[in-house]
C-alpha cells in the first residue's frame, strides 16, 4: 500500500510516518516499478503494536524498540469466500451496517489491490450474473451498488493529488454502471496515478475536452454494451490524435479500438492498471 493508505488504515498522519520510518526504521517498504514506497501488511502491525505501546505510556523511542524487538508480524489470514458470503448476505438483507463491517474487516488486513480482486470484484460479477438469472431483485441491485459505490468514493478520497500520470475516467453516454470504472481508478491510484473522475453519462465531448485540457496521460470510457460506444465512434474518431484512449467494459471490443487508434483494457480493473502503468510515459 502507498502512505497515504497506510495512513488511512492507522491514524497517523504520513508526515509522522516518515519520521518514524527515519528515526527507528519501523518500517521496511519496498520500491513500485515507478520508483514509489510500498508499504506490507507487516508494517502495518508494526505500527499497531507502535500505536498500543504508545497508549500505555512509553516514549516513541520505548515504543518503537518493543514493536521491533517483537516476533515478527504475521499477516492473518482471509478467507476470501466466507467474506463474500457474509458480504452477500448483508447486502441481501439490505443490512447496511453489516456490509460496511464485512469491507472494513478486509481493509483492515488487506491492500487496496486484494479487497478489490478478492472481494469487491468478485461480487459484482456475481450480482450480475444473478441479476440476468432474475435471482436478485432490482431493489437490492440498487442497494448493493449505492453500498459499494460509497465505500469506494470513499477510498477515492484526495485520489487528485501527488505527482504521477493523470488518468481521466469517463463512461459513455448512457452507461451507468460505473462501479469496475471507479475500482480501476482506485487499483490506478494504488500505483502512483492521479484521478480526475468524470462519473456515468459523460458527453464525449465534455470528456475529451477535459483530457485535453489538463492534459491527460490516459483517457479511459467505459461501457458496459458495445453499441454505447459505437454510437460515439464518430465523436472519437479524433480524441486518440490528442490524448492516449483507451476503451474498457464489456462494451469494448479490440476491433473497435484498433479502429480508434485506442487501447483496448480488456481484463479486470486490477490488472489492466498495472499493465496500463507498465506502459505509460508520462506527458511532458
Amino acid at each position: 500500500m502507498r502512505i497515504g493508505e497506510l495512513s488511512r488504515r492507522t491514524g497517523i498522519a504520513p508526515e509522522l510516518l516518515r519520521a518514524w520510518e527515519r528515526r527507528y526504521a519501523l518500517l521496511e517498504p519496498s520500491r513500485s516499478n515507478g520508483g514509489y514506497r510500498l508499504y506490507s501488511e507487516a508494517d502495518l502491525l508494526r505500527l499497531r503494536a507502535m500505536q498500543s505501546h504508545l497508549a500505555s505510556g512509553l516514549s516513541a523511542a520505548e515504543a518503537a524498540a518493543l514493536a521491533l524487538a517483537g516476533p515478527a508480524p504475521s499477516v492473518p489470514k482471509q478467507n476470501g469466500s466466507a467474506q463474500l458470503a457474509d458480504l452477500r448476505e448483508a447486502l441481501d438483507r439490505f443490512d447496511d451496517a453489516m456490509a460496511h463491517a464485512v469491507v472494513d474487516r478486509a481493509l483492515a488486513s488487506l491492500t487496496v489491490d486484494a479487497v478489490l480482486t478478492e472481494l469487491i470484484l468478485p461480487y459484482l460479477a456475481e450480482l450480475g450474473s444473478r441479476w440476468e438469472r432474475g435471482e436478485a431483485s432490482i431493489a437490492q441491485e440498487h442497494f448493493a451498488s449505492n453500498v459499494l459505490r460509497g465505500r469506494l468514493l470513499g477510498l477515492a478520497r484526495g485520489w487528485d493529488g501527488g505527482a504521477g500520470p493523470r488518468a481521466v475516467l469517463a463512461c459513455v453516454p448512457g452507461e451507468l454502471h460505473d462501479l469496475p470504472l471507479i475500482a480501476f481508478g482506485l487499483a490506478l491510484r494504488a500505483r502512483g496515478w492521479r484521478i480526475t473522475y468524470l462519473g456515468a453519462d459523460t458527453p464525449i465531448a465534455t470528456a475529451a475536452g477535459i483530457a485535453r485540457e489538463l492534459p491527460a496521460d490516459a483517457f479511459v470510457l467505459s461501457a458496459t454494451a458495445p453499441e454505447r460506444l459505437a454510437a460515439c465512434s464518430a465523436e472519437l474518431g479524433s480524441v486518440a490524435d490528442d490524448v492516449p484512449l483507451a476503451l474498457a467494459g464489456a462494451g469494448a471490443t479490440p476491433a473497435l479500438a484498433a479502429r480508434l487508434g485506442a487501447q483496448h483494457l480488456s481484463r479486470d480493473p486490477v490488472s489492466e492498471a498495472e499493465r496500463l502503468t507498465r506502459e505509460t510515459r508520462p506527458r511532458a
